[in-house]
């Protein structure tokens, strides 16, 4: 894969609004404490003051890596997308074939992947696994938990 992140508009626009919370909210909050941290007197022994300071330096971490994913992000839009094979923004149905459950799952990227909405990643195991799969194969795949073979039974778009 590139360097690139594929999003969709809505994760595009979650992500865009997160940074502008961040960027505004989240700095304010962080200058506050470390203002208040400040006028408690000696910063050689002052432990709230290193909190605050680390909380800072967290934060522009936090808004320096949205900012490189959005740089980097390239919106897809899912009407124009194939579903003859597994790809990014697939939902596929596919059944474990030890158990005969069957479980569709959306194939997003990490910045979106969600598993309480069963959206997974592409670059996680199972996301890997799958991506190229047509309906009817089976995708053979090594997860932590060792290997798991899935039948694919239906791709969708959207």
């Amino acid at each position: 894969m590139s360097n690139y992140t594929y999003l969709t508009q809505q994760g595009y626009d979650r992500l865009r609004s997160e940074l502008e919370e961040l960027k505004t909210t989240g700095r304010q909050e962080a200058a506050f404490a470390i203002a208040e941290a400040r006028a408690q007197g000696d910063l050689s022994e002052n432990a709230e003051y290193d909190a605050a300071k680390d909380a800072q330096g967290m934060l522009e971490m936090k808004i320096s890596e949205i900012e490189t994913v959005l740089s980097n992000a390239r919106v897809i839009d899912e009407s124009l997308l194939d579903n003859s094979k597994v790809a990014i923004l697939s939902n596929v149905t596919i059944k474990n074939a030890k158990t005969g459950k069957s479980v569709t799952y959306k194939l997003v990227s990490e910045t979106e992947a969600d598993s309480k909405q069963n959206k997974i990643s592409v670059t996680s195991p199972i996301g890997k696994g799958l991506l190229g799969k047509v309906v009817g194969e089976k995708a053979e795949i090594i997860t932590p938990g060792g290997e798991m073979v899935f039948e694919i039974l239906e791709i969708t778009v959207g």
